[in-house]
């Protein structure tokens, strides 16, 4: 998704949310939290996570400080892309908002260091319903473009997925 931006000489001024803008995308959802990180290392992964129904989120990411690979991981039961990855450069050159929706995990891979991203969430953080995929589950083969670096003990812990898994359902708590 590419967001609105004007530059001079002096700079630029960008628009990180317009609600009528952005109403085909979210419908009846709103924007209830909007989070940000920071990651030092070039390398470094966060991820992938995601939240259980009815704590779903669709996110919305845009890179603040320098430059990532983002990835959103289809986890929807049903879907004709299930486990299927999509990435998208995100920097504060490029000024790209990825969309990441409901019932997709979603990670990133910092290409600078000091890389800062910012992100909306259409619902709140709820603890119970937190889960994640590895980011080198071999199920998803995601081709992160740098060696990884630093990975969280948290992100590293997580289960593989099981060749049975049949993907995670939008409509109940699993």
């Amino acid at each position: 998704m590419d967001t609105s931006s004007v530059g001079d000489h002096r700079g630029h001024f960008s628009r990180f949310f317009c609600d009528s803008e952005l109403a085909p995308i979210l419908g009846s959802r709103t924007i209830r939290q909007i989070n940000g990180s920071h990651t030092k290392s070039i390398g470094a992964v966060r991820g992938m996570h995601f939240q259980y129904a009815p704590h779903a989120e669709l996110k919305m990411v845009r890179c603040l400080r320098g430059r990532v690979w983002d990835v959103a991981v289809d986890l929807r039961e049903g879907s004709p892309t299930l486990l299927q990855w999509h990435a998208q450069e995100l920097s504060e050159t490029n000024l790209m908002m990825m969309v990441i929706p409901e019932g997709c995990a979603h990670g990133f891979q910092a290409l600078e260091p000091n890389s800062e991203l910012l992100y909306l969430h259409t619902a709140m953080y709820h603890k119970p319903s937190e889960s994640a995929v590895r980011y080198d589950d071999p199920r998803l083969s995601i081709p992160w473009p740098l060696p990884v670096t630093d990975v969280s003990d948290r992100d590293q812990n997580h289960s593989l997925l099981l060749d049975s898994f049949p993907g995670i359902s939008l409509t109940a708590a699993n």
